[in-house]
């Protein structure tokens, strides 16, 4: 399943991510974790220290190199430039497994403590001016696009803050989406933009309140989201402890429940291929008539497969992994 969180800058999206990922992990579950956020915490979130280095080349600097093995043998997709961030797969291209023997995983995953990780990259100086964070997570998009994820296995995304996120179709690739909400006026405006445009498109969102510190911060929440608020998170030492560098105590009992909690909503969910092979194509559509068509020179729309069927059945043909 995979498993996006969101929200307002600063409400704790990324630690919340990087909770349920090590909450996994301890667990025994399968998992990778992605950083898709322009400022690329997750990796210290996770425990890795501010002065070390990742270990592995960011997602978007391999771009080419994804899109090259993902394509495999699809007659559809004639070269790496002519594949776009939205290209579906199709007959011929390779799928892959969650940690599979393949290169994506292989070059781009570390472990941070016992969760796998993979980044997309920082924004960089070159960038500015020039290109939006969402040209990085392009390469995120194509990776989710092509994974066949199995029961009892966990993609954990940390994506851009705000709503923001619902500027690429990337928004789609999830199974359950926890929208992170503070019991502030701003924040709730945000979950009002997303479950508004996730609406429209039928995606599955849960929040989550953070940085709860008594009874009117609940019911505060509880007015304004009402029964989207699937847990919540009091104030926490723990956390704050290992944001200033003292590893020190355990995690609240209370937030170890809601993350029991998230777990369960998410192993709730019913895992929906046709419909996210949809929407894979209705964005792929989208974007080929808004820019990728002229930006390529090709009829993209001719890269649609009508014969594929994703999901585990789609990984006994040749070229999967």
């Amino acid at each position: 399943m995979r498993v996006a969180f969101v929200g307002k800058g600063g409400s704790g999206k990324t630690t919340l991510s990087a909770l349920f990922a090590r909450h996994l992990a301890r667990s025994g579950a399968p998992l990778v974790a992605v950083d898709g956020d322009i400022n690329q915490h997750l990796a210290h979130a996770l425990g890795l220290d501010e002065d070390d280095e990742f270990g592995a080349p960011p997602l978007s600097s391999r771009t080419g190199e994804i899109k090259d093995c993902l394509r495999g043998t699809n007659p559809r997709i004639v070269s790496r430039e002519a594949m776009v961030k939205t290209t579906p797969p199709g007959r011929g291209s390779r799928l892959l497994r969650l940690l599979g023997d393949d290169d994506v995983h292989g070059t781009h995953v570390r472990r941070v403590g016992d969760v796998p990780l993979m980044v997309t990259g920082a924004f960089s100086e070159s960038d500015l001016g020039v290109a939006c964070y969402h040209s990085k997570l392009g390469a995120v998009e194509l990776y989710l696009n092509h994974l066949v994820d199995g029961a009892g296995e966990y993609v954990v995304v940390d994506m851009t803050a705000g709503a923001d996120a619902f500027a690429s179709g990337l928004f789609t690739r999830f199974d359950m989406t926890f929208l992170v909400v503070e019991p502030t006026r701003k924040s709730v405006s945000v979950y009002r933009q997303y479950r508004e445009h996730a609406a429209e498109f039928g995606i599955p969102i849960g929040v989550v309140g953070n940085k709860v510190t008594g009874e009117d911060d609940l019911l505060f929440l509880k007015e304004h989201v009402g029964d989207d608020l699937v847990a919540h998170c009091v104030q926490s030492s723990y956390v704050r402890a290992q944001e200033q560098g003292r590893a020190q105590g355990e995690l609240e009992s209370h937030n170890v429940r809601t993350l029991e909690q998230l777990k369960a909503v998410v192993d709730g969910r019913t895992k929906d291929w046709a419909t996210f092979q949809r929407h894979a194509v209705e964005f792929h559509l989208r974007n080929a008539a808004a820019w990728a068509n002229d930006a390529t020179g090709h009829d993209l729309a001719a890269q649609v497969d009508p014969e594929f069927r994703h999901g585990p059945e789609a990984l006994a043909s040749a070229a999967s992994f």
